[in-house]
């Protein structure tokens, strides 16, 4: 925990919730580029027709992005000679759909060049992914600068599924994010896929004392368990991060309550009375989640950091 809290604290001067000068604006783009949102839709639609696990992967990419060096599109920056950039860092290894926001920015470009940043086009996308999926929609606050930087090393910064509860508050806390930020952005877990090396320090040789990990049901350990086998797994092994993967729903609160959330993070959730009392409130109101879901991903989508506005998102200019 001390080497992650360290490496936390040496970032959290980089990014700021965004305000005064630098603050975001609904009309942003008013003048500029009034079609972008409709751009931005229409090409993760495009993609989801194709492929169901794309809007999993948006909300994903957003918050990956969002939590280093905030909002600012440097997940989408290849690697370059010794730099090895953020998309290639252990965590985000598993990320995908990187060519929908090449395809939003290619059209985005050629109807106002050089005005967008990719950043602005990941946080609607993030959103358009959450709508599609039968979720809440909201109007997007923009004007996010793409950044210049993005290394590898700094993704050891973003919150592990093995956290506990005092980690995930203070990884949030560090990103001006509250605990029920922290809960309902939790919920985004309604979508998605995970491999068993995410969870499998749950299923087997937990501790000394026992085998799975005794926050977990025994028939959901059972069914993991076979899913992982310990030897001749397939290679890409897993399981949906709720029953209803691919729908936005309040499911995953009430699988936490039966005790079938996932990772540790997700089950983490009951350990104290305030993120407790949260969970059950989300899992008893799909309303009440969604209105809360909104409200912190505003709130997280606003985190900038950027300098720039990239032509290609891939590449700094």
């Amino acid at each position: 925990m001390g080497f992650v809290a360290a490496l936390c604290l040496s970032s959290v001067l980089l990014f700021s919730i965004s305000s005064g000068a630098d603050a975001l604006s609904l009309n942003y783009y008013e003048k500029t580029c009034p079609d972008v949102d409709s751009i931005v839709t229409n090409a993760v639609n495009n993609a989801m027709m194709k492929d169901k696990t794309v809007p999993a992967a948006l909300l994903r990419m957003h918050f990956h992005d969002c939590f280093i060096r905030g909002c600012d599109a440097s997940v989408l920056i290849n690697s370059k000679g010794n730099n090895k950039a953020e998309k290639d860092g252990r965590p985000n290894a598993s990320l995908h759909a990187f060519y929908v926001i090449d395809n939003a920015k290619k059209e985005v470009e050629a109807s106002c060049p050089g005005v967008v940043s990719c950043a602005d086009i990941l946080a609607l996308a993030a959103r358009d992914a959450v709508v599609f999926s039968g979720g809440p929609t909201w109007d997007v606050p923009k004007g996010r600068k793409d950044g210049r930087k993005s290394r590898a090393s700094e993704t050891t910064q973003l919150p592990s599924p093995a956290f506990n509860i005092a980690q995930l508050q203070q990884s949030f806390s560090q990103r001006g994010l509250s605990l029920d930020d922290l809960v309902a952005l939790s919920g985004g877990h309604t979508l998605g896929f995970s491999h068993c090396s995410s969870f499998q320090s749950r299923i087997r040789n937990f501790n000394a004392t026992y085998d799975i990990d005794p926050s977990m049901h025994p028939s959901f350990a059972a069914s993991l368990r076979s899913i992982c086998p310990k030897s001749n797994r397939a290679k890409n092994a897993g399981t949906t991060m709720d029953p209803s993967s691919t729908t936005f729903d309040n499911t995953y609160f009430k699988s936490i309550l039966q005790k079938r959330g996932l990772f540790s993070s997700d089950q983490s959730l009951l350990s104290t009375p305030k993120t407790k009392n949260l969970v059950t409130k989300f899992a008893s109101s799909k309303a009440n989640f969604n209105k809360a879901f909104v409200s912190s991903m505003i709130k997280m989508s606003s985190i900038t950091g950027g300098q720039e506005v990239r032509k290609d998102c891939r590449v700094v200019n």
